[in-house]
């Protein structure tokens, strides 16, 4: 009788215990830093039960945000540099994850697997490269064999390839845990995430999942970050201090509005290959705007991602949610969150500490629910989105 080798008897074992620790890795589009959660898990599908152990995000240095922002969003880049980096951060997120790991006291042969996300650097669905004959595609780096052999932990990584094979546009994946963590039954809710590109999740109380729509709603805080680098030589802006010492002005944002990506229904993604300088100065061309102040920038770019995603609300059907629970970098801007209370009044507006999930840590505990599911789930029927599962798997040896 045949005997699977030592890799396969592994993944059958950690499959068939009762809980899995796990580590979701969640590197974004801001290049924060890389987001580390220590994570444990039984059941899978709606009858998931987690608990977050531990949660850091390691900041990334200026040299290394230097290096993925030659490759970033470009059409063309040195094949050198991007072959070099998949290797690269890869190690380097290994190095993270042992780092973290000695911090938290937790051996690394107690880890049943790591879901990494990996770096996007280019997001091309058809809609936006508009090549006749070729289909959506993502491009994430940090090859998932190197984490694993490094940190000798089975790793599953490259979520986002299956989605797009399945007929997706690889994102927003949010859809899937927010569906398992956050519906509730008798309450319309919205789960916003605020990140580099906003995308939100309608979850509604009747339960009838072919109603459910997960969708990116346009930029989140890449353009605002982007003006605060130009502009101020800030990584963000902290507090809202930029954008609350602006004035909105009207005209810019009519043009930044003026997309055709906002009148495409739902599902649609997006991402900072659209949403970039070079169309803010277009809008500001095209508006007569390219000499007001750079603090006027900032706050109308901030109200740019508050309109976007009230117009999606508003265009979609979901002026009736109750409830509305935000998380990523945007969950901290004043700004925002001031002006999207008003705009979607009555629904009650906090952040995911109502579900029990950091909002921070979000995103790296949904990549290791993904990582999970694709240890020990069954497909989701989610309408007509992909039931797949996603991810591929890595042995340490």
């Amino acid at each position: 009788m045949p005997v699977l080798n030592h890799n396969l008897q592994h993944l059958f074992t950690i499959a068939q215990k009762p809980e899995r620790l796990a580590i979701g890795l969640m590197s974004g589009t801001s290049l924060d830093g890389l987001d580390i959660a220590l994570c444990r898990f039984s059941g899978h599908g709606m009858a998931t039960k987690f608990q977050l152990l531990e949660f850091t995000t390691v900041p990334y240095q200026n040299d290394f945000k230097a290096d993925i922002h030659q490759l970033f969003a470009k059409k063309t880049v040195d094949l050198e540099k991007l072959c070099l980096l998949n290797a690269y951060i890869g190690s380097f997120h290994a190095q993270l994850i042992l780092k973290m790991l000695k911090q938290w006291n937790v051996a690394p042969a107690s880890v049943d697997f790591i879901a990494s996300h990996g770096q996007t650097i280019y997001h091309a669905p058809q809609r936006l490269h508009g090549l006749a004959g070729y289909p959506n595609a993502t491009l994430q780096i940090g090859d998932g064999d190197h984490i694993a052999v490094k940190t000798g932990i089975l790793t599953i990584s490259d979520f986002r390839q299956k989605h797009i094979a399945a007929g997706g546009e690889g994102a927003p994946l949010a859809l899937y845990g927010d569906v398992i963590f956050g519906s509730q039954s008798g309450e319309n809710r919205i789960l916003l995430n605020i990140g580099g590109i906003a995308n939100l999740t309608w979850l509604p109380g009747n339960g009838n999942t072919n109603q459910i729509i997960c969708c990116d709603t346009g930029p989140g805080n890449t353009l605002i970050d982007a003006a605060c680098r130009k502009y101020f030589d800030k990584p963000y802006d902290e507090d809202s201090k930029i954008a609350l010492s602006g004035t909105v002005n009207d005209n810019l944002l009519q043009a930044l509005l003026a997309d055709p990506f906002f009148k495409a229904k739902a599902p649609k993604t997006t991402g900072p290959e659209l949403f970039s300088l070079d169309y803010l100065a277009k809008a500001q061309q095209q508006s007569g705007t390219i000499e007001i102040p750079p603090q006027d920038i900032v706050a109308t770019l901030s109200a740019f991602t508050v309109q976007s995603i009230v117009s999606f609300v508003n265009d979609n059907g979901m002026q009736s949610a109750q409830r509305i629970l935000i998380s990523g970098g945007g969950a901290k801007n004043r700004f925002i969150v001031d002006r999207l209370t008003k705009a979607l009044a009555p629904a009650i507006i906090s952040n995911t500490d109502y579900l029990g999930i950091d909002p921070d840590a979000k995103e790296a505990i949904l990549f290791a629910l993904l990582g999970n599911e694709a240890l020990v789930g069954e497909p989701l029927i989610i309408g007509n989105n992909p039931a797949v599962l996603m991810g591929k798997f890595s042995f340490a040896g």
